[in-house]
């Protein structure tokens, strides 16, 4: 709406008018380097550059330079969106997508803490080349687990549904690799050279007998499952 002098009078932002009054972005900066922000964006995507020369080209001596400015006035447009997003009062879809992304993230460390049980989970490499090859070793020895629990997963649905039972797109989209109850981290490990299993292992039945891990050999029966939830949970995923 136009006001008696003429300036268009634009909605306040609540709580944060202040914040927005004081703190804008300089385009003009962002205009000004645009051509050479591009070229060092090529550079990135074509893996031309280093960061070390990246770096050099932000800043010197201790003062951005001003391609090093116009980058910084530009990542703010990017966190001034995912504030808004954040805070938005109305749809918080962008936070939900957040907190699943966290929750994910979350899972995979827990699965890599419980592989990397010895020392209780932690590294005493006094070197850095030891280090990185714990911590590669750890990668490596996780995304096996994650593929290989995938593979049983996709297996076991195939199954249940091959048994008639209705599950659906949406669930599945819900399922997890990195689950590792089902997983032994313990024991004696062989890396000799050996012919590679051909297809899967029989998936196990959920309704059958099963040593229990705090007994010597004493079976138990598991309690019976009637849901087809409940036997998708407990159905294939054998011990590796």
């Amino acid at each position: 709406m136009a006001g008696g002098d003429g300036r268009i009078e634009t909605g306040g932002y609540g709580p944060l008018t202040d914040l927005a009054r004081t703190n804008k972005v300089n385009l003009k900066k962002v205009t000004a380097e645009w051509e050479e922000m591009l070229k060092v964006a090529g550079s990135l995507v074509t893996n031309q550059v280093r960061a070390y020369d990246l770096l050099r080209m932000f800043g010197s001596h201790g003062r951005p330079t001003p391609l090093g400015q116009a980058f910084a006035e530009y990542g703010r447009i990017a966190k001034t969106l995912h504030l808004l997003q954040v805070v938005d009062p109305v749809d918080d879809t962008y936070r939900r997508q957040m907190g699943k992304q966290l929750s994910v993230q979350e899972s995979r460390h827990t699965l890599a803490r419980d592989i990397c049980h010895g020392k209780r989970g932690t590294i005493h490499q006094a070197y850095r080349d030891g280090m990185e090859d714990q911590l590669g070793s750890l990668g490596l020895v996780l995304n096996a687990v994650v593929l290989w629990t995938t593979k049983y997963i996709d297996a076991a649905v195939a199954q249940l549904r091959a048994e008639g039972y209705e599950i659906s797109d949406e669930d599945v989209a819900r399922l997890s690799p990195l689950k590792f109850k089902n997983l032994n981290v313990l024991g004696r490990y062989s890396f000799t050279p050996s012919t590679p299993r051909q297809g899967l292992r029989p998936l196990r039945d959920p309704d059958a007998p099963e040593l229990d891990d705090d007994e010597d050999g004493d079976e138990w029966a598991a309690p019976a499952q009637d849901s087809s939830t409940s036997r998708s949970t407990t159905t294939g995923l054998g011990a590796g």
